[in-house]
C-alpha cells in the first residue's frame, strides 16, 4: 500500500485517531503520577513511533522540548538495542541528557509495541522526575556529575519481568524515592495504554503494517512545511542578543538561513560552554529551534517527522549550545528557551507580521524539605507576561516558550508547607504598544512547614527585559526577595521556618508603536487594572486631560 491509496477523509480520520492515542496515554501518565510536577503542572510528554522509529503524532498539550527530543532518544535506545533484540513487554529507560532531553532530571521511557508478533512502532513518554539526587536541580553545578544519578540507555522491563536492581539502584541515589518510583512507573504504564490503544486501532482498521500511514502523514507534512518555509524570502537573516549567566552574560548568536524549501539554522558566535549549569546539548537545542521555525511558518500541522525533515540545525562544538560532557546541564532551559526570542528576532524583518515580541518566560522554584512527615521535592511555576503579537495583546501570566500549567495553590500547600500569601497581576509590566505585553506578576511563599526548605531560583529577565518589536516597549525586569532583601536570580537560598521569598515575574514586550493603541482598549486596561494612570502618562505619553477623560469613562 503506497500512500497515496489514502483519500483525504480516511487519512485524516487515521491521522487524528494516531493523535488521540498520543493524547491518552499522556493522560494515563498524568493520572497515574506521583509527583505534583507532573499531575499537576503537566511537565510531560508522549509520542507514537512507527516500526522505522519515525515519530507520527504527539500529545496535543505536550512539552515542545520534549517531543522535539524525543526521535534522537529513540535512535539512541535502539543503538543500545537494536529492534530485532526487542520483544513484547520489554521497556527501555535512560535520562542521559545528550541521548534524552538535555539535563538528568527528565526520565524517557520507551516500549516496542507488536501486533500478532510483528513489531508495528514504538511509543515514548517524557517526564521530569522529582529528584535525581546529586546536588538536587541547581544552577550552581559545575559538571554533570554533580547533577545526579545518569542512567545510560536501560532495559528496564524485559517481556513484562521489572529489573529490580535497577529499581534498588534509583532508590539509593534520590532523595524522594516513593515519589521517583511512583513517576517512573506511571511512565511504564501510560506506554502500555499507547501499546493497547494502537493495537486496537490496527484491528479496528485490519491495517497489518503501520508504515503506508506513516508514510502518508510525514509525506504531507513534509510537503506542507516546505511550502510554508518557500514562503519565506530567500536569504540569511542573523540576530544576537544577551541573556543573564550565573556570573558574566552570554551571548546567543545565529544565521537563519532559507533556501528551496529547507531552512538551516546556524548558531555560529555564540559563547562557549560555561563552568556553570546552564548549557545546552544539541538535542535540546534542535528541539527548541524546530519548534520556534514551526510555530512562524506552520503553526497548524500537527508536529512529527516529516516537519522536521526541513530544518537543518548547525552550533559550534562546544559551544554554550552545543555541549558535550561532562559539561553541566541541570538547568539548561535558562539559555535553551532564550533560543525561541533569538530566531523571532532575526526574522522580525522577513516576517513582521509572525514574529512575538519577547515574552517574561516561564519561572521554576524548585523547593526541596520536609513537610507532614515526609520528604518533598517540588516544582512550582510561576510565569512572566506573554509577548505582544501584532494585532493581539500577550496573555498576562502565561509561560512562554514551553507551555506548563501554574501549580495549583492549593495542592503545593498541603505538600511543602508553603503557604502562598498572595499572587497578583503587576500593573504597567507589560510593555506598551499597539499591542501591549502580558503583564507579570508578583507572588510571595512564607514557609510554614516547620523544617528548613532549600530553594532553587533559576531564571532569567532579571538584567535583559523582554525586547518590544515595531515601536513596542520592552516589559519589566523580574526580581527576588528572601525575607525583603533583594537577591540574586541564579542560586541555592535556604529558608528558615517562618522566611519568606517574593517574586515579581517579568512583563513581556510589546507590538507597535504606543501611540497605535485604541482609547477603548485603554480604558479597558484602566478598568481591569492592567495599566496605570502614571504608567498610561509615561508609556503611552497621554496627557494628564486624556488621562482624565480615560478615568471619566471607567466609573
Amino acid at each position: 500500500m503506497s500512500s497515496k491509496s489514502f483519500d483525504t477523509i480516511n487519512l485524516g480520520i487515521y491521522w487524528d485517531r494516531l493523535i488521540s492515542i498520543a493524547d491518552e496515554m499522556m493522560q494515563a501518565l498524568i493520572r497515574t503520577a506521583f509527583s505534583s510536577t507532573v499531575r499537576e503542572t503537566h511537565d510531560c510528554s508522549t509520542t507514537l513511533f512507527d516500526a522505522q522509529g519515525r515519530a507520527v503524532a504527539q500529545a496535543t498539550s505536550a512539552i515542545p522540548s520534549f517531543t522535539g527530543t524525543a526521535p534522537l532518544t529513540l535512535s539512541h535506545m535502539l543503538a543500545a538495542y537494536p529492534a530485532h533484540t526487542l520483544q513484547p513487554g520489554d521497556v527501555l529507560l535512560t535520562n542521559d541528557p545528550w541521548m534524552g532531553t538535555g539535563h538528568m532530571f527528565d526520565v524517557s521511557v520507551m516500549r516496542p509495541i507488536f501486533a500478532r508478533g510483528t513489531l508495528v512502532g514504538y511509543c515514548m513518554s517524557v517526564s521530569h522526575l522529582p529528584d535525581v539526587g546529586g546536588a538536587g536541580w541547581s544552577p550552581e553545578t559545575t559538571e554533570m556529575y554533580q547533577e545526579g544519578l545518569r542512567l545510560p540507555v536501560t532495559r528496564f522491563i524485559t517481556a513484562g519481568r521489572r529489573d529490580e536492581w535497577v529499581v534498588r539502584l534509583v532508590q539509593a541515589n534520590v532523595r524522594v524515592a516513593d515519589q521517583v518510583m511512583g513517576d517512573l512507573m506511571a511512565n511504564v504504564a501510560c506506554t502500555a495504554v499507547g501499546e493497547r490503544l494502537l493495537i486496537e486501532f490496527l484491528d479496528e482498521y485490519g491495517i497489518a503494517d503501520l508504515t503506508p500511514i506513516a508514510d502518508a502523514i510525514l509525506d504531507q507534512s513534509e510537503r506542507a512545511m516546505r511550502a510554508a518555509l518557500e514562503a519565506v524570502p530567500a536569504g540569511t537573516y542573523r540576530h544576537r542578543f544577551q541573556l543573564e549567566g550565573k556570573a558574566e552574560p552570554i551571548g546567543l548568536a545565529c544565521a537563519v538561513t532559507f533556501a528551496e524549501g529547507g531552512v538551516t539554522v546556524d548558531y555560529v558566535g555564540s559563547d562557549p560552554v560555561g563552568p556553570w549549569g546552564m548549557n545546552v546539548p544539541l538535542c535540546y537545542t534542535r528541539a527548541m529551534t524546530g519548534y520556534a521555525i514551526k510555530c512562524l511558518t506552520l503553526p497548524a500541522v500537527p508536529s512529527n517527522d516529516g516537519v522536521m525533515r526541513c530544518i537543518r540545525v548547525l552550533a559550534p562544538e562546544d559551544s554554550i549550545v552545543n555541549a558535550q560532557p561532562p559539561a553541566a546541564t541541570a538547568v539548561r532551559h535558562a539559555v535553551g528557551h532564550a533560543l525561541y526570542p533569538l530566531l523571532m528576532g532575526a526574522l522580525a524583518g522577513a516576517m513582521p507580521e509572525r514574529v512575538q515580541a519577547e515574552s517574561g518566560g516561564g519561572n521554576m522554584l524548585n523547593v526541596r524539605g520536609e513537610f507532614g512527615g515526609r520528604k518533598h521535592s517540588q516544582v512550582f511555576f510561576c510565569s512572566g507576561g506573554y509577548g505582544a503579537l501584532s494585532g493581539f495583546d500577550g496573555h498576562n501570566a502565561t509561560p512562554a516558550p514551553s507551555n506548563p500549567r501554574g501549580m495549583p495553590v492549593e495542592v503545593w500547600e498541603s505538600q511543602t508547607g508553603m503557604v502562598v500569601e498572595f499572587k497578583s497581576l503587576l500593573p504597567d509590566s507589560g510593555g506598551a504598544g499597539t499591542a501591549r505585553g502580558g503583564l507579570g506578576q508578583r507572588m510571595r511563599m512564607r514557609n510554614e512547614s516547620g523544617f528548613p526548605v532549600t530553594i532553587s531560583c533559576f531564571s532569567g529577565r532579571t538584567q535583559f527585559a523582554a525586547q518590544g518589536y515595531a515601536g513596542g516597549a520592552a516589559g519589566s525586569l523580574r526580581r527576588y526577595w528572601i525575607n525583603d532583601i533583594e537577591v540574586a536570580s541564579k542560586k541555592v537560598y535556604q529558608l528558615q521556618p517562618g522566611d519568606t521569598v517574593t517574586v515579581e515575574e517579568a512583563g513581556g514586550g510589546g507590538f507597535g508603536a504606543p501611540a497605535g493603541r485604541p482609547s477603548a482598549l485603554l480604558a479597558h486596561d484602566l478598568r481591569q487594572g492592567f495599566v496605570t494612570s502614571a504608567g498610561l502618562q509615561r508609556d503611552y505619553g497621554l496627557s494628564a486631560e486624556a488621562i482624565a477623560g480615560l478615568n471619566a469613562g471607567r466609573s
